[in-house]
């Protein structure tokens, strides 16, 4: 855990993902994050796999360097914690809906009357349009931005990509809403509300490439960035498992063509040509994935290194541990839980040098720090 933003107090009330993953960054540079739950917790504590009676992995994954109070927003007691929570904070962040926000006394208007120089965050679903107010998870914006469709199978049919991107993309925009807003209130001095949603920020992120001849007025034909949407992108089999193999410049794409013994291509302006390669990229993929089985995986990636040609193996998740990278990095750590025992964990992924550095703290178990949050912030009122 980095220094960076020690003395930054974020009060969060998100959940499952999409919050906590954001907060979490922000916990891994410094900031004081205290997670709101309910009194029977995130619910995403008991997603598994995880020990009986224990938290599951996502949730220890997701919630290191922060601490817990359990509130009940509904009981004014507790709501009245929560103002004084706030009253001491810099920053607040929930993923409810407007609805509910305004129900539990929680929206912008009622935070900034007890802090009106907060930075209010809220990510949600859909923003302030025809959904703004319907419930959503990953596989609703995955199949809404239209992820589910760009990953089709061979058939056709939509495929959820196996990872909770939608909610981690818009994750990365909450922590980066966050940081723009104090950086903004350390200039003015005043506060602001900034809205994170869901599908917005999955549209922008795939749109960026995606939104292809759309982007012209009148569109034109072209739909979908054309490598990307390339039948033959894929990793390619080997004689003894799977290689991705990825000259991209024409540079790259000479020497590749150079080591497998297509001199003559290389010289052709569907090479050279950044524009006819682009046209092309169809037949030299087909080149690729007809070559690739006369090599094994670690022929491959040998020769490919050698001419510095882009290119990786095609590592299993339990591989990631042991893998000869991460390794040197260090990049996969151990901590101490007072409940759960040793854990395995991945770092903060970011390196910085001359800030200081302490030791990461275990996600807390439910209400674990409510004593010392309450000595604390009734000292600084």
């Amino acid at each position: 855990m980095y220094e960076l933003l020690k003395g930054l107090r974020v009060i969060d009330l998100s959940t499952v993902v999409l919050g906590p993953y954001a907060t979490q960054l922000i916990a891994d540079m410094g900031a004081d994050v205290i997670k709101v739950e309910p009194r029977g917790g995130d619910v995403f504590r008991a997603a598994r796999p995880g020990r009986d009676g224990g938290d599951g992995a996502g949730f220890l994954n997701l919630n290191r360097n922060k601490r817990s109070i359990a509130l009940d927003l509904a009981d004014q007691e507790d709501q009245k914690i929560l103002f004084e929570l706030v009253a001491t904070a810099d920053v607040f962040v929930h993923n409810m809906r407007d609805a509910s926000a305004r129900k539990l006394g929680v929206d912008y208007a009622s935070i900034r009357a007890k802090k009106p120089e907060i930075v209010y965050c809220s990510a949600r679903g859909f923003g302030r349009g025809v959904y703004g107010d319907e419930p959503a998870y990953d596989d609703c914006i995955q199949a809404a931005s239209g992820l589910a469709w760009l990953n089709a199978d061979h058939k056709g049919a939509p495929q959820f990509v196996r990872t909770i991107l939608c909610d981690k993309v818009a994750g990365l925009h909450l922590a980066f809403a966050i940081a723009t807003g104090v950086a903004a209130r350390e200039r003015s001095g005043e506060g602001c509300e900034i809205e994170t949603p869901m599908y917005e920020s999955m549209a922008s992120f795939l749109l960026i490439e995606q939104l292809s001849g759309q982007t012209f007025i009148p569109p034109m034909p072209d739909r979908g960035y054309g490598r990307l949407n390339a039948p033959g992108r894929r990793p390619y089999q080997t004689r003894d498992g799977y290689v991705t193999i990825m000259p991209y410049t024409a540079a790259q794409w000479r020497r590749f063509l150079e080591l497998i013994g297509m001199e003559k291509l290389a010289d052709s302006p569907r090479i050279s040509n950044d524009e006819m390669r682009s046209r092309h990229i169809d037949t030299l993929y087909e080149i690729i994935e007809n070559i690739a089985p006369t090599r094994t995986t670690k022929e491959w990636l040998e020769g490919l290194r050698s001419v510095d040609v882009p290119c990786a193996p095609v590592n299993r998740l339990e591989d990631l541990p042991n893998e000869p990278h991460l390794v040197a990095a260090e990049y996969f750590k151990t901590m101490s839980h007072p409940i759960e025992g040793e854990l395995l964990y991945a770092r903060s992924p970011f390196a910085i040098e001359n800030v200081n550095e302490c030791a990461d703290r275990p996600a807390p178990a439910l209400d674990a720090d409510r004593a010392s949050i309450l000595s604390e912030i009734r000292s600084e009122l």
